[in-house]
């Protein structure tokens, strides 16, 4: 008598309601799914292209009442190309190199981190992450994962951006880089930098998120054209034009 394996169903849980972090007087609510389990990679791969993230050993994806302000994003790697501006920080950090690494934490990094948000990200939850958070944010990775490091000539530590690889794209996880160099523009040069791999990879995308117009720190990533953005009818092309789908029942 042959034994069948049996699959363990896939479960799906949304959060509770909590003050949205992108924009003010709005509540975020998220459903959730974890990853740690035989063929995650590919699972991840299914919930990506249906507009889910990864974060530690969980994909999720925003669940709010009555928002529908974000929206996943992709570039498409083979038809992008740099715009003027974009050249110019491309050649501004041509310099440094780029060091791919398991992703394992380190006091190096956390360093840079730390100086990150509390110049970037005041008061927020992130700012207040110690060591062993920063590392749980690295390390619980059940997918294949790298964290690229950017260093100068010096070979101090400047940038760095934690990336999962997908069967189809590179997803820019979660970036962060010298505060003192913001003139530098170096959260541009390392998304530059992940579509220049890609398109050496013949990967056809670079997943970047959630696009939300209306908050300043989501808003740039409009700007890396074409972009597709997931939406009812699917992945479709977007760009500053485009206005996001409105809830249903409003």
């Amino acid at each position: 008598m042959e034994h069948q394996t049996v699959k363990r169903p896939q479960f799906f849980f949304t959060t509770a309601p909590m003050p949205c972090p992108y924009l003010p007087g709005r509540m975020e609510r998220k459903i959730v799914t974890e990853l740690n389990q035989p063929g995650a990679d590919a699972l991840h791969d299914v919930l990506s292209r249906a507009g889910f993230r990864r974060s530690h050993s969980i994909a999720y994806a925003p669940a709010c009442s009555g928002c529908n302000a974000c929206v996943p994003v992709r570039i498409v790697a083979a038809e992008f190309r740099m715009t003027r501006n974009q050249r110019k920080v491309w050649n501004a950090n041509c310099h440094l190199t780029v060091n791919p690494a398991p992703p394992r934490a380190t006091a190096e990094q956390y360093a840079l981190f730390s100086r990150y948000q509390a110049e970037r990200h005041t008061g927020s939850d992130m700012a207040l992450m110690g060591f062993y958070d920063y590392r749980s944010m690295v390390d619980e990775s059940p997918i294949d994962t790298t964290l690229l490091e950017f260093r100068d000539d010096s070979g101090e530590l400047k940038a760095v951006c934690l990336t999962d690889r997908m069967s189809d794209g590179l997803s820019a996880v979660y970036s962060f880089f010298d505060p003192r160099l913001h003139r530098k523009s170096l959260g541009t040069h390392m998304i530059l930098w992940l579509v220049e791999e890609a398109q050496r990879r013949g990967l056809p995308y670079v997943y970047l998120g959630y696009w939300i117009r209306e908050s300043r720190k989501m808003a740039y990533k409009i700007r890396f054209q074409p972009l597709e953005g997931f939406t009812s009818q699917g992945w479709r092309r977007i760009d500053e034009t485009f206005e996001p789908e409105r809830p249903i029942g409003r």
